[in-house]
């Protein structure tokens, strides 16, 4: 079974992480254009929040 985590990162995107390897980043802010994908665009929106991590089982 694979060890799967999902990491939002402070004032970023949510990391999607499979066996230690990031898949890709989700958008938490709601300004990507680009979404569910994350695109960079929390930076210009200043978007604040905390990190956490969240393990599947």
């Amino acid at each position: 079974m694979k060890d799967v985590k999902i990491k939002a990162t402070k004032n970023g995107p949510d990391l999607v992480v499979v066996d230690g390897t990031v898949q890709f980043a989700l958008c938490r802010c709601g300004h990507s254009k680009n979404k569910p994908f994350c695109d960079g665009a929390h930076h210009a929106a200043k978007f604040e929040a905390e990190e956490k991590e969240l393990e599947i089982k």
